[in-house]
């Protein structure tokens, strides 16, 4: 097989070069509308079928390598109750009026939430704060925040529990007494975010509450205060609950003491980290902005459960659509998906051309018979599914795609846009690099453990590729033209990922490298001979699939051997082409069947007929048996017709029955098939 390097450079005709995936589009493109060059005048056919969302497929690489930007669906928040709903349609409507479900504006906030709040569920969150008022004879603040330490060491519910999270503020009582607020976390209170154990969570039982109570009055009777009579008990859920807790213990000037093991560790150049354990640390203040940050700190890591009434959904496209037709796709989407649901969606980014036009939408959880939505991973796959197409059904190039199935930047969050427009090049280092990969688009490497095994099972997919094309290319007992295509192929597959990976290890971008071309053999072929070439790739391939164990390496194989079964068949058909105009112009006068390829040593016609090739490693013997054979071809058609061939029988008498092997002479060192 000849060396790429040493192609015949001296004249490269037009059709040499491998197909890009331009040329893999536009095929795919004239296939669709029926022939024809470009990209087809009227649109595809408004009816199709589901889409499936388990094989994505060689169709969304080419999407994306035609610059289609993948689609954007994502849930930002749930919420609960008719108040949290107004807050959000308030935001989505600070630039145009909100539209409802059947397209009216929505003009009425309040009017509008009282509707939606008939389909609210009257459930309500769980309950993680516990909260005791307490009137005292007259005591000092000192001896009430030692008997509670000496209280957490004790334990507040049973001597092991020792861990909570509580706060107290002491302020003027009743005829000159003195009134204790304490506040207690019953709920689990996680080591970290990880965490999803619910061992440390109390009741809010009646028998509980006694419990605590008791625990509560032995502690202050111990340091010498005495209770007087204590109020209902009271709840509060999750960590706005907690964070209203201390704000109303803080009123009238009172000071609140929290103290806690949750806090939030700096790590340089990173994020903070939320981690609960080692000493207790105490934060007294009267501040109303330190209450709500502390507050956010614990409430990081409660573990509680909020209802869901609705949910805030964003559907962005990029900044170079058409508004109108985003708009309307994005319209037919949510009446395709919600249908019987109440909902609202409101435009951002209409008139600004440089921003990322988007959708913001507040949809009801509960339609209209009681049924609940609890969307989960698969329902978002289809979401974007599904936006996807309604977008191209209006002309839009957006493609669905998961972040993990493609090397995109890493998420930057508001905080870090902040921190770089701000500082700038004296922002921390991480910050720096993660906004300038934003800018740039610039793929960085896998960080998630599911991301790295998705791609290790892509270099393992590309070594099985190239690999399969290196065993034909060394079968002899395959057709020429499958052997020289996939060899051409091996080698430029092997070249172009090679250098990409040299890229990304010397931390540059992948896609700003200029590609080399990788030339593929262009001589006119036979039909018989392509169907041959294409047979043999295909035959291949399915059974090197068959013999991966695991479905998801089988699956991304696959979908590699799609993209190499396209590159075939566009060359292929090429030189086919090639053929037919040869012969229609009269310049070559055999026929359409003949064979026209020829490598260094010949054409072997007998081997690409599927006969039975029982030829030895004796080169003179195979160089005469194919000269006869081109001789025979070569020769006008009547002397070929008139002509018998001779039988296998009187050839076989030519073999040798013994076979001497022997080192390549030096002659035949550059010789091969």
């Amino acid at each position: 097989m000849n060396d790429l390097s040493r192609s015949r450079s001296a004249s490269r005709p037009e059709g040499r070069r491998l197909p890009s995936y331009f040329d893999l589009i536009e095929d795919e493109l004239r296939r669709r509308s029926g022939g024809g060059g470009g990209a087809p005048k009227k649109p595809l056919p408004t009816k199709r079928a589901v889409p499936s969302a388990k094989r994505p497929g060689a169709g969304t690489a080419f999407s994306r390598a035609a610059g289609n930007n993948a689609v954007v669906v994502k849930v930002l928040s749930y919420g609960a109750g008719a108040s949290s709903a107004r807050n959000v349609l308030a935001y989505q409507s600070k630039e145009e009026k909100a539209l409802d479900q059947d397209g009216r504006e929505v003009t009425d906030l309040n009017a509008a939430m009282r509707s939606w709040e008939r389909e609210f569920s009257n459930r309500k969150g769980s309950q993680d704060i516990l909260r005791l008022t307490y009137e005292l004879e007259k005591a000092d603040g000192e001896d009430i925040k030692r008997a509670l330490g000496s209280l957490a060491e004790d334990g507040f519910r049973q001597a092991s529990d020792t861990d909570r999270t509580y706060a107290f503020s002491v302020s003027e009582g009743l005829k000159g007494g003195t009134r204790l607020h304490f506040a207690l976390v019953i709920a689990h209170e996680k080591n970290d975010r990880s965490d999803r154990s619910s061992a440390n969570r109390i009741p809010a039982e009646i028998d509980d509450v006694r419990a605590i109570d008791e625990r509560l009055d032995r502690a202050l009777r111990g340091a010498g205060i005495t209770p007087v009579s204590r109020y209902p008990a009271e709840f509060s859920s999750g960590p706005k609950g907690l964070t209203a807790t201390l704000h109303a213990m803080q009123r009238a000037g009172a000071e609140v003491t929290l103290s806690t093991k949750t806090h939030l560790r700096d790590r340089p150049g990173k994020s903070g980290r939320y981690e609960r354990g080692g000493e207790r640390r105490d934060v007294t203040t009267k501040d109303h902005k330190e209450l709500t940050a502390e507050g956010k700190v614990i409430g990081a890591l409660m573990q509680t459960r909020q209802p869901r009434d609705f949910m805030h959904l964003l559907l962005s496209g990029p900044a170079n659509v058409d508004r109108d037709r985003f708009i309307l796709a994005g319209r037919d989407f949510l009446k395709e998906q919600f249908a019987g649901h109440r909902y609202a969606y409101a435009v951002h980014n209409r008139n600004d051309l440089e921003k990322h036009p988007h959708l913001h939408v507040i949809v009801a959880l509960r339609n209209a018979s009681g049924k609940m939505l609890n969307p989960n991973i698969r329902d978002f796959t289809e979401w974007r599914v599904r936006f996807a197409d309604n977008a191209r059904e209006r002309g839009i190039p957006i493609d669905r795609q998961k972040r993990i199935e493609r090397a995109g930047p890493p998420p930057v969050k508001r905080w870090e846009w902040e921190m770089f427009r701000r500082m700038g090049a004296t922002a921390p280092a991480n910050v720096v690099d993660k906004v300038r990969a934003k800018l740039r688009d610039t793929p960085t490497a896998p960080k998630r453990e599911e991301a790295k095994k998705r791609l290790e099972q892509s270099r393992r997919s590309v070594g099985r590729v190239i690999l399969m094309l290196e065993g034909i290319a060394k079968d002899r007992s395959a057709p020429s033209t499958a052997r020289e295509l996939s060899h051409d192929l091996s080698i430029g597959l092997r070249r172009e990922y090679g250098r990409l990976e040299t890229a990304v290890r010397e931390g540059r971008d992948p896609t700003r490298e200029k590609g080399e071309d990788h030339m593929l053999r262009s001589t006119p072929i036979s039909a018989a001979q392509a169907k041959a070439a294409k047979e043999t790739l295909a035959n291949t391939a399915l059974t090197v699939a068959a013999k991966i164990a695991n479905p998801s390496d089988r699956l991304i194989f696959e979908q590699a051997t799609k993209i190499i079964g396209k590159v075939v068949g566009l060359q292929l058909d090429s030189r086919v082409g090639k053929n037919r105009d040869r012969t229609e112009s009269g310049s070559d006068k055999r026929s359409s069947d003949s064979l026209e390829t020829k490598s260094a040593a010949g054409r072997d016609h007998i081997a690409e007929q599927s006969v039975v090739n029982r030829s030895s490693n004796n080169r003179s013997l195979d160089a005469s048996r194919i000269a006869r054979s081109n001789a025979e071809y070569d020769a006008p058609e009547a002397d070929r017709s008139n002509r018998e061939r001779p039988k296998p029988q009187q050839r076989d008498r030519d073999i040798p029955k013994s076979i001497k092997l022997r080192p390549p002479q030096e002659k035949d060192k550059d010789r091969t098939r």
